[in-house]
């Protein structure tokens, strides 16, 4: 996640963070950052599949610690992979490594793997404790950000993206967020979690006259989950730092070259005088585009916090029913469900298991397969149904899984479903109406 070395590069200069005591606000947390951080502070054995209920707890010791500050928590969890599907080649190369850590597992060595329904966990955790939280349709950084900014408040998150979004109540990195150590007593001023804040204006002011407005630029420059300049590495070899050290060498001399311009299209620019010249639109086009990734959204989350319901054009433009946004919203559908209506593809996540057999994820195969019926049937007409038929014209999904200790791609074949689904009494708008006596045949799966 985030912007490649600048976490370890802010971790190294401590300067870059000004201490903060946390204490009577609103607070908008990175709920998948933060089950992940949470998952390996329970000391959870990863090995065995995990232990929910001390997670659960841990969970539960983590927000009674806000409490006790008398801050207010807002949960935001990614959703789906969105509909241009863009991170593909990112989660594909993050997925890999978790096999390869799972593997390793298996075999009594050391290394970490979040357990299979961890985040279903989280969610349940956070119904029961009655902490807001919302599922957003994609992708949530820039639902977060705008978010926070919309409250001035701060955004907690282990994702280095969060130094680049323009935040004006800062950007807290969970591994300095102290929540096991609240301080102060019951005084004026009360308690409070110690924790660091990371100061765009201390780190923008160490390479002198550096724009806030160039950091979205740099973060495309040095590469993220979206995007992989391989036509930039002229530029960037002869922009790398000769002072300081082979390390963060790239990231210092980026920063300290962008310190020269005063916007982005100036930068942008220059960088492009080191494209080849047949390449440079194309990569101009790239890199404005990829900067978009850093303005807040206009999305208004807040609007779910008082309603329940809020408007995402990108889940509009996808035509699915009111009510499977309004599930997904609250965590009653799954991103799996998403992705599989959408993209027709799903990644099944990596669990430590014996490599050489058979993935576990085999046996749930037909289930599966009924899901995707079911989902294929209600949305058959789409483009991404179009695209996913083989030669002989039956509809498949792709899934991400494991062929030993290989991430491989399979095309299932979508299930067959009963003569009595075959109506349009069945379709994706009308699904949640069926009643009880066809909840044998899998639809209960939309539902928690």
């Amino acid at each position: 996640m985030g912007v490649r070395g600048l976490a370890g590069f802010v971790e190294e200069r401590g300067a870059f963070c000004a201490e903060l005591r946390v204490r009577d606000t609103k607070l908008v947390i990175d709920g998948s950052s933060l089950y992940h951080q949470l998952c390996f502070a329970s000391a959870d054995d990863s090995r065995r599949g995990g232990e929910y209920g001390l997670f659960s707890a841990t969970v539960r010791d983590f927000f009674g610690s806000l409490r006790a500050c008398r801050v207010s928590p807002f949960v935001v969890l990614d959703g789906g992979r969105g509909a241009d599907d863009r991170k593909l080649p990112a989660l594909q190369e993050r997925a890999a490594e978790r096999l390869r850590a799972a593997h390793g597992l298996s075999r009594g060595e050391g290394g970490c793997v979040v357990p299979l329904l961890t985040r279903e966990a989280f969610v349940q955790a956070l119904c029961r404790l009655d902490v807001p939280f919302v599922q957003c349709f994609a992708e949530a950084d820039r639902e977060i950000a705008g978010l926070a900014n919309r409250w001035g408040c701060p955004v907690l998150s282990l994702d280095s993206d969060f130094c680049v979004f323009e935040l004006a109540g800062g950007y807290c990195p969970l591994t300095h967020f102290q929540w096991r150590s609240v301080c102060g007593g019951d005084g004026p001023r009360g308690r409070y979690v110690p924790a660091r804040c990371f100061s765009v204006d201390k780190f923008c002011g160490h390479f002198g006259a550096l724009k806030k407005s160039l950091l979205p630029l740099f973060a495309v420059m040095c590469g993220n989950d979206y995007i992989e300049l391989a036509a930039l590495e002229a530029f960037l070899s002869a922009v790398r730092s000769r002072r300081g050290g082979r390390k963060h060498a790239r990231l210092r001399g980026l920063l300290s070259w962008l310190s020269q311009f005063t916007e982005p299209a100036e930068a942008v620019d220059g960088v492009l005088k080191y494209v080849k010249k047949h390449q440079r639109e194309e990569v101009r086009d790239l890199l404005c585009a990829s900067m978009e990734d850093y303005t807040p959204s206009d999305v208004n989350l807040e609007d779910f916090f008082r309603s329940s319901r809020y408007e995402c054009e990108a889940a509009r433009e996808v035509g699915l029913p009111q009510w499977v946004l309004d599930a997904l919203a609250k965590g009653k559908l799954a991103p799996f469900i998403i992705n599989a209506l959408i993209l027709r593809s799903t990644f099944l996540r990596v669990q430590v298991e014996n490599m050489q057999r058979p993935s576990a994820h085999s046996t749930a195969l037909p289930i599966r397969q009924v899901i995707y019926g079911l989902l294929l049937k209600a949305s058959q007409n789409t483009e991404a149904a179009s695209r996913s038929k083989q030669a002989n014209g039956l509809p498949v999904f792709c899934e991400f899984s494991r062929l030993q200790k290989t991430l491989k791609k399979n095309f299932v074949q979508a299930g067959s479903l009963p003569t009595d689904f075959c109506d349009d009494s069945f379709s994706l708008e009308k699904l949640v109406e069926v009643s009880g006596c066809h909840n044998r045949s899998g639809i209960a799966v939309f539902h928690e």
